[in-house]
């Protein structure tokens, strides 16, 4: 069973050589993919479970495309829902978080939490190479109004959770713009603001 006809549009952004293309490998092949030669941009579709409903999900991969200006615009502008990755093995990824997160805000001309937006933190297997601590990105994502997540493509450990999370900020953010609320005058209009649903555990 569908939630509806609707496509949820996710954008997986970030710096290169971060493993956007083996997160979104993984959760749609269950394979890790180590040596992906990153192409102009990469769309598939999907379907997935959210709260026990299938929902249709379009997942962009933006990998090689973070120094085409033109092209990076556009599909900030295009995307609805974005997980945006950096490398806990690296700190310069971790350092171009913010970066992109204006360029989103910018290009949606929205702000959390209407804006669904999560930090993912990739690599966790490689904890001996850790450069971000847990703790850390947990602060820096709170100081920006949004959630973070730790992932590992490699041992398929919260890659489809982060998914689901996102998607489940979609299906909230559209719920909020079409439901109807009365107003003083005992007329309906519609809801400008909702709350997000957070049914995963483990979310900072």
């Amino acid at each position: 069973m569908t939630t509806n006809s609707s496509k949820y549009n996710i954008t997986v952004i970030g710096a290169p050589g971060v493993g956007k293309s083996a997160i979104t490998l993984r959760l749609l092949y269950q394979e890790f993919v180590d040596d992906y030669e990153p192409t102009k941009l990469d769309s598939y579709q999907t379907m997935m479970d959210y709260q026990g409903q299938d929902v249709d999900v379009q997942i962009t991969d933006t990998a090689g495309q973070e120094d085409y200006a033109s092209v990076r615009d556009t599909f900030l502008r295009s995307g609805e829902g974005f997980l945006c990755v950096f490398s806990l093995t690296d700190s310069d990824s971790y350092s171009h978080i913010e970066e992109l997160y204006n360029q989103v805000k910018l290009a949606k001309s929205m702000e959390p939490p209407q804006l669904p937006f999560l930090i993912v933190g990739n690599k966790s297997d490689l904890e001996s190479s850790r450069q971000t601590k847990t703790e850390d990105a947990q602060r820096f994502a709170e100081s920006l109004g949004v959630k973070y997540m730790e992932t590992s493509a490699k041992n398929n450990e919260n890659v489809t959770e982060a998914f689901q999370f996102l998607i489940g900020m979609l299906v909230e953010s559209r719920s909020a713009e079409t439901a109807p609320i009365e107003s003083n005058t005992g007329k309906k209009k519609k809801k400008k603001n909702g709350g997000i649903k957070r049914f995963l555990c483990g979310l900072a």
